[in-house]
């Protein structure tokens, strides 16, 4: 068994890549999925490889081909491409896995992976011989430069989303930033224990152990003062190992600088340096004693403690017999000199993608950039928001406002009661027609109906998934009370929070909108019947409306028949500039409208972007960082064409212009016909007749309104549901999700519970039957085979090839490499 510690993987499961690539490239972009189905193929494939990873060099070559196509992938889709990917905690393969809905997420996973691929190669191999040795000190340093990378060039740009309920802690920067320096001390030790074999001088030797004791300390370090909770995460015993390996390295430091202050004959400085070898060993055992670490580690500590003693019993006794030399204290001694051999070495292929897969042979190399295609994306939004907002919608408002001034001032109903004093005025004709037509009445009732069956169906999601919550919560408490030892996870109650407050935000919004249903019933009520008059026939409806006709004696004088007629004829020509106005306007949307079907913006977005790219290649070669590397801190992003968008949009500036000089010119329109009114009112003299018309016109004008404005909330209201029940059904998919994790716990904890009852049962059968067997050792350790590290060790001048034996300092690490027979 190896002395050293190997990363874990971080377990992986199936997911559907093919479909989910298929779904968001129907759904977004101009190509079609089978035009890149061997590309969609491949991914599958390359996902499938990295599911279920052995410790084997060949490895090495999958996880950093699929890296490599990521980077690729990540610049052609978004990070969420509604892809939910799961991968389980480091050390917990068998509890509920972390699942996002992030690319990002599955680099990070991935790369992290290859860290613990090269830190398992190096825990794996035969360390009793100077190759060995060399082997695992090249691939802890690649496991080191992995998680270096990982910390430095990929986690700044994961970002976890603030309601994502389980984060991937084993991703945090101080998790990784630990991993790193954890591997680093341990290639250090590597190169310590070469110098060892290679009988190097003592001072040397204690350099190398002080610079291992430093990079183990700097691991624990990052664990202990980090502000996430990663301490938890890690085993206790794996703790409990690296402060064991920084006392026992303070120790070796201390000690080996003892031995050559005796070469020097500086015994009292060899006493010094002894106790603190003492002090530091002796933290040591103490902490391996009790922090359950591997049997290997409590030896090596134990051993090196009693060989401490025997010197430093041996060191007192000949100064206090022989030499008569002062013992400094340990305050006044200088700090240990460290020599840091060991560096991260970040393989060329993680560094620089292109390296390993050229960027022609890159998946999806055809397809537009994620970054353009949404550049493009956003354009269109803001070009269809902005004639949407600065055209249509202020022009609706315009002439809203218009008509119901118009409605207020009894026109034209006033200026159509005087001039046909009999029948209809064709205007309105027009507009009782368009309701018969339209069926209006059946219309608005099933309408009001559709609105009503929508608003149920709501409802009956928001019931079924409150549903789904009360039967976990069931069957939660009934695992509580059939389980032997108490959960120690939260209640259901605690647990759904979350969900229950957003069914009582839905729940609430739901009631409003039924609010606002009753709210249209009782107007459709109150205006049903006249509303129901516009579908008359048109002899039955003129003859609704009383006639004007006057009688001789009721006749205006001349001058005011003069008078009156003249205001008409101004009133007249003021609404009709009015209706040219609104002509003027729907024509002015409209031209807005065709430019705007006929604006593309992607050759000009394609082409920055290509200049972009071709920047960063100009770059990469001028300063020689490799270009995946710069195509990653500066992957075009649709921020970078946000010059080219606003100066194309400019384009719908005089539109916009042309709209606000309408607006202007409807409020002089609007200004004189209020004026223009208050003369012909004042000028005629109406009879009752005449007043009972206007009336009668008015209402029924007023009714057609009350109909489209009816006809209006009931759309607005279905739309409403329609959007409602999209999200509700999301809402319920997630409580089911949520339930499904949580029915996942409960079965692992059974399961875990059962295995150690068998356990236990196994124990108490076994106990003073048959004392346990020791492994037979003399087999040969498996090497993997494969396997190229990616850096060498330089031999020192002085290498010996040479066993030495426990008298001659072996002691300081009994163990080179694993028990013979591990498998990998």
């Amino acid at each position: 068994m190896s002395n050293l510690l190997a990363v874990p993987f971080k377990k992986t499961y199936q997911v559907d890549v093919a479909g989910a690539a298929r779904t968001y490239l129907s759904d977004n972009g101009d190509t079609h999925p089978d035009a890149v189905k061997a590309d969609i193929k491949q991914w599958q494939e390359m996902r499938q490889k990295i599911v279920n990873l052995e410790v084997h060099a060949n490895r090495l070559a999958d996880l950093m081909s699929y890296h490599a196509q990521l980077t690729s992938i990540l610049t052609k889709f978004p990070v969420d491409m509604q892809l939910e990917i799961s991968y389980a905690p480091v050390f917990s393969p068998s509890v509920v896995p972390v699942t996002m809905r992030s690319l990002m997420f599955e680099r990070a996973a991935v790369v992290f992976n290859l860290g613990s691929l090269y830190s398992q190669l190096a825990a794996s191999v035969d360390r009793s011989n100077v190759d060995g040795i060399k082997r695992a000190a090249a691939f802890f340093q690649n496991a080191s430069g992995v998680f270096s990378y990982l910390q430095t060039s990929i986690l700044p740009h994961f970002s976890i989303p603030p309601d994502q309920e389980h984060p991937p802690l084993d991703l945090s920067q101080s998790f990784v930033h630990a991993l790193e320096f954890l591997n680093l001390a341990q290639a250090q030790e590597c190169f310590w224990q070469k110098a060892k074999l290679d009988n190097l001088k003592n001072g040397l030797v204690s350099k190398l152990a002080g610079a291992t004791m430093y990079l183990y300390k700097k691991s624990l370090t990052i664990i202990l003062e980090a502000e996430l909770p990663i301490k938890h995460i890690y085993p206790s015993d794996w703790l409990s190992h690296i402060e064991v390996k920084q006392h026992h390295f303070e120790a070796v430091a201390q000690f080996r600088r003892s031995r050559e202050e005796l070469e020097k004959s500086r015994y009292g400085f060899e006493i010094a340096y002894l106790t603190q070898a003492q002090l530091a060993a002796k933290k040591g055992y103490d902490v391996a004693r009790k922090g359950g670490v591997l049997p290997a580690i409590l030896n090596d500590i134990q051993s090196f403690l009693e060989i401490i003693k025997k010197e430093l019993f041996r060191a007192e006794r000949d100064n206090d017999l022989i030499y008569h030399q002062d013992v400094p204290t340990g305050s006044t001694l200088p700090a240990i000199q460290q020599a840091t051999v060991a560096q991260a070495v970040t393989p060329k292929e993680l560094s620089d993608p292109t390296v390993l897969v050229p960027l022609n042979q890159m998946v999806f190399s055809s397809l537009m950039g994620w970054g353009t295609r949404e550049a493009i994306n956003i354009y269109n939004d803001r070009k269809k928001n902005l004639i949407q907002e600065e055209l249509v919608g202020p022009a609706q408002e315009s002439k809203i406002a218009a008509e119901r001034l118009l409605q207020s001032l009894n026109l034209p109903a006033s200026l159509e009661a005087l001039e046909r004093p009999v029948g209809l005025p064709p205007s309105f004709l027009k507009k009782a027609e368009e309701v018969r037509l339209e069926n209006g009445p059946a219309k608005i009732e099933a309408a009001i109906e559709d609105l009503y069956k929508l608003s149920r169906q709501n409802y009956k999601l928001l019931n079924e998934a409150m549903d789904i919550l009360d039967q976990e919560a069931s069957e939660d408490e009934s695992t509580r009370e059939n389980l032997p030892i108490p959960l120690t996870r939260p209640p259901s109650h605690e647990a759904n929070v979350h969900l229950v407050d957003k069914e009582r935000r839905y729940r609430t919004i739901l009631d409003q909108a039924a609010t606002g249903d009753e709210t249209i019933r009782t107007k459709w009520d109150q205006w049903e019947r006249n509303i129901t008059e516009l579908t008359w026939d048109e002899a039955d409806l003129e003859a609704s409306i009383p006639s004007s006709t006057l009688s001789t004696s009721s006749y205006p004088s001349s001058s005011s028949s003069f008078s009156t007629d003249k205001h008409a004829r101004t009133l007249r020509s003021l609404l009709e500039s009015l209706s040219e106005l609104y002509t003027d306007r729907d024509n002015l949307i409209r031209r807005a409208s065709a430019l705007a079907e006929a604006d593309d913006i992607q050759p000009r977005i394609v082409k920055a972007a290509a200049g972009f790219e071709r920047l960063g290649l100009e770059t990469a070669e001028s300063t020689g960082t490799p270009y995946s590397e710069l195509a990653q801190k500066h992957t075009t992003h649709p921020a970078m064409f946000e010059d080219i968008s606003n100066s194309e949009l400019a384009k719908y500036d005089k539109f916009m212009q042309w709209m606000r000089d309408l607006e202007g010119k409807q409020e002089e329109i609007l200004g004189s016909i209020k004026t223009e009114n208050e003369l012909f009112l004042q000028s005629r003299k109406s009879s009752e007749s005449v007043k009972a018309r206007e009336q009668a016109l008015q209402s029924l004008d007023l009714s057609y309104y009350k109909y489209k404005e009816i006809m209006q909330n009931l759309e607005e209201g279905v739309n409403f549901y329609n959007d409602l029940s999209a999200i509700l059904l999301q809402f319920k998919d997630a409580c089911k999700q949520w339930c499904n994790e949580r029915k996942h716990e409960i079965h692992i904890l059974s399961r875990s519970m059962q295995s150690l009852s068998m356990g236990e049962e196994n124990e108490q059968s076994n106990d003073g039957t048959e004392p346990s067997r020791a492994r037979p050792l003399g087999r040969p350790t498996p090497t993997v085979q494969g396997a190229q590290p990616q850096v060498q060790m330089t031999p020192n001048r002085n290498t010996k090839k040479f066993i030495t034996d426990l008298n001659s300092s072996d002691w300081e690490t009994p163990n080179f490499g694993g028990f013979p027979g591990r498998k990998v």
